[in-house]
């Protein structure tokens, strides 16, 4: 089949799939070779020396349409209703090897429906054709077999473990395999037919990864998304999050039109009254207080394009306190990075490294495909180590763990670089001389000393760790000292793009959590959510509460409760933009739709108000325009990316509070898409937030599991169910952040009390 594959031929098959394993349980791809007694399954039989093959002869064009008979034996005839008709594998064969007829006459079987989740539709598995392709993705991609077969001969059914729907973050794919109607989109279902969409390419907005993506059209509607084929970035799959979130552009909490408060009360008004408050707002204030007096939070899910704007808009009034870096909370080794921090290689190497060690990362959740990658190279024979606070699954086999509390991470982390001297020969940093390696530390060491390809990558909950500088400086010593790369995984789908245009706080400016512990005057909030996005959303609302004047960018109508104006911008189905992924790659995309109602691209809101308030560099006519003025290319993007920290490594302190929190992000709260797309928020990542704990503490406060606690951090608290978790180690609490009932902690790390509620 590969053979044939490379060599242009096409083999009728249904079972096979470039990115799975041999099943060879659907029979169409039989061919004829020679001197073999029968045709022989083209998918298993290996590639021999002289062999000859008749992929058309009559023999193997008489057996694949025998198949496609047996095939169609049970097969209901519901082609006219079927959600797959037009796009349906097994439709499009039919044509060529079917009959016009059945010879058929007996009842066919039933097969009754599965509920597989608020996701993936399995309401007609009487269509399954068992060529076993969702099983295997689940296995070999996704990591966990939440889908199998059972039963043997014409009473084989793919069913799911009992009670269980399917979870994994990447279960859409499966629809996308199935090639007949069997495995549907439950979201999309019934919506339209493929023939009635227009097909246009675009970029997801959720991770780092920067997915590449066809979004289907029907009308100025967006119908579904789809995977476009990138095999240096994607691959073939994008993670459930790409797929399902455009349901919220649809979302009763869309802002189409501009609002104003006006004492207290809103009203809908129309653009250039709308702008004209905004300037004569902002101009007031930079006068009265100074530029620094407005303070800028941009999301790192918002284009280039709007960053560079927004940034250029702030600095034209005198504020160098923008930034995007939202849920980071130290910012000591800004003046040490060499540059932008990245992923330290392509994509496609990830896999390809013999030795890794992923330090604080949620790697599933935070990196749906990266995981997948580094999976498949586990399977292959890479030690993968983690150093967390928390025993996640990451469906893959793991070398060596280091499970510690938050506060215990750098301290790790050090014994890790003086086991790697000490292995490797060479002398510890000075500042380390007195640490002790624990025996999970020197076993990490011993892992990534004996490969040749090694990298330590430093994920979302190292970057937005209290001690995150002195981290990356560790970080930074063991890659030198094993001979490794030293990578990040990037948060966001655009945090490498709003460094690279300089959005974030200059020379005299604040940064993101200074701009919140010092309140501003003014805040402009470019797709930010604070309450949500924030890493202490508690700090957030207080200073926007005080200020004078807040501006919400977005296309949604949030923070009522705070903002003087809101306007509507375009998501990135309604705009034109670009992301800077995480390995640096430059990915330009077109809006697919209209803009709904009066919402319009917010690089054109941004234009207008640069000319309102006569500021210099706002004359542009596209955003093409924007482009060529402010993205750099990509030999200078490539310049600018480094990982390097000029920061000194230094002795962490080993003491850790009595209990402590770990928040990690949701994988469906992250950003303001995913937290309003109806489906996902069914989904099992959707849940509220449980206070995940080990036994010892629960017993210990003579709490029941599943009972009512209270968490105090700071001046916040909240009141969840308690949960058991064995993943959590003593003396931790870990509790999901940007949720509405736990924006009420601060920080996302950090002493916590619990109490019984």
């Amino acid at each position: 089949m590969d053979a044939a594959v490379k060599l242009g031929i096409y083999v009728p098959h249904f079972c096979w799939h470039r990115k799975l394993s041999i099943a060879a349980n659907c029979r169409m791809c039989l061919v004829q070779v020679e001197k073999a007694p029968k045709p022989l399954p083209a998918c298993a039989t290996p590639v021999a020396d002289g062999m000859k093959v008749h992929t058309h002869s009559e023999l193997a064009v008489s057996a694949q349409k025998g198949v496609m008979e047996f095939l169609l034996i049970n097969h209901p005839l519901d082609c006219p209703i079927c959600d797959q008709g037009g796009e349906c594998q097994l439709q499009d064969l039919a044509v060529g090897y079917g009959a016009s007829g059945s010879r058929y006459g007996e009842p066919k079987r039933v097969v009754f429906h599965k509920n597989l989740g608020p996701l993936v539709s399995a309401e007609e598995m009487t269509r399954c054709i068992h060529c076993t392709r969702c099983v295997r993705f689940g296995q070999e991609i996704a990591g966990v077999m939440e889908l199998g077969m059972m039963g043997r001969g014409e009473h084989s059914e793919i069913v799911t473990f009992v009670g269980r729907t399917v979870d994994s973050e990447l279960s859409g794919n499966m629809i996308d395999l199935c090639p007949v109607g069997a495995l549907t989109s439950k979201p999309f279902r019934y919506a339209a037919r493929t023939w009635e969409l227009a097909r246009r390419k675009s970029v997801s907005p959720h991770d780092a990864l920067g997915s590449n993506l066809v979004v289907q059209v029907k009308g100025d509607r967006v119908m579904r998304v789809l995977p476009l084929d990138n095999e240096a970035v994607n691959e073939c799959w994008i993670s459930d999050k790409d797929r399902f979130s455009y349901e919220a552009l649809g979302s009763d909490e869309r802002l189409t039109a501009p609002r104003v408060k006006h004492n207290g009360e809103w009203r809908e008004v129309d653009w250039p009254t709308a702008l004209d408050v905004v300037a004569r707002g902002l101009k007031d204030i930079a006068a009265k207080h100074g530029g620094n007096a407005i303070g800028v939070l941009a999301s790192p899910h918002a284009t280039l394009e709007e960053l560079a704007l927004v940034a250029r808009l702030a600095r034209g009034l005198g504020s160098e306190s923008v930034d995007h870096r939202l849920r980071q909370s130290d910012f000591s080794d800004d003046g040490a990075l060499a540059g932008v921090p990245w992923l330290g290689m392509p994509i496609a190497e990830v896999g390809a490294q013999d030795r890794v060690l992923v330090v604080g990362s949620f790697l599933r959740k935070d990196h749906p495909l990266i995981a997948a990658r580094l999976r498949l190279a586990a399977k292959r024979g890479t030690q993968v180590s983690m150093l967390h606070a928390v025993d996640d699954d990451w469906l893959m086999p793991v070398a060596h763990k280091a499970i510690v509390a938050p506060s215990l991470v750098p301290a790790t982390l050090a014994g890790i670089v003086v086991a790697a001297a000490k292995g490797a020969g060479r002398p510890a940093p000075p500042a380390l001389a007195g640490v002790v390696p624990s025996p999970s530390a020197e076993a990490i060491a011993a892992s990534l000393l004996s490969g040749s390809k090694r990298a330590v990558f430093l994920g979302n909950a190292a970057v937005q760790h209290a001690d995150a500088a002195r981290i990356r400086a560790l970080a930074q010593a063991l890659a030198d000292i094993v001979g490794g790369t030293l990578g990040t995984l990037v948060e966001s789908a655009n945090a490498i793009g709003a460094a690279l245009v300089d959005a974030q706080s200059g020379a005299g400016g604040l940064d993101a959590q200074a701009m919140l512990a010092d309140p501003r005057k003014a805040y402009v909030l470019l797709h930010a959510e604070p309450e949500f996005d924030c890493a202490n959303p508690v700090a957030a609302r207080a200073a926007l509460g005080k200020a004078d004047l807040v501006v919400v960018m977005s296309p949604f109508a949030h923070g009522t409760s705070y903002a003087d104006v809101l306007l509507p911008v375009a998501p990135f189905t309604e705009t034109a933009g670009t992301f800077v992924n995480c390995e640096g790659r430059l990915q330009s995309f077109n809006g697919v739709v209209k803009p709904a109602g009066e919402t319009r691209p917010a690089w054109k809101v941004l234009r207008v108000l640069g000319t309102l308030l006569d500021l210099e560099g706002f004359a542009f006519e596209s955003v093409d325009d924007v482009r060529r003025a402010l993205t750099p290319d990509a030999g200078a993007i490539a310049h600018r990316l480094s990982n390097a920290t000029s920061m000194p490594v230094t002795a962490p302190a080993a003491h850790p509070a009595p209990l402590e929190r770990v928040a990690d992000v949701p994988i469906y709260f992250a950003d303001p898409l995913v937290r309003r797309a109806a489906s996902l928020q069914l989904t099992a990542d959707a849940k509220p937030p449980r206070a995940r704990v080990h036994r010892a503490l629960l017993e210990k406060l003579g709490i029941a599991d599943g009972a009512q606690v209270r968490i105090r951090q700071g001046r916040g608290e909240a009141v969840v169910a308690a949960m058991v978790d064995a993943a959590v180690p003593p003396g931790v609490v870990r509790l999901a952040a940007a949720h509405a009932s736990t924006c009420g902690l601060e920080g996302l790390s950090g002493p916590v009390t619990v109490e019984r509620a």
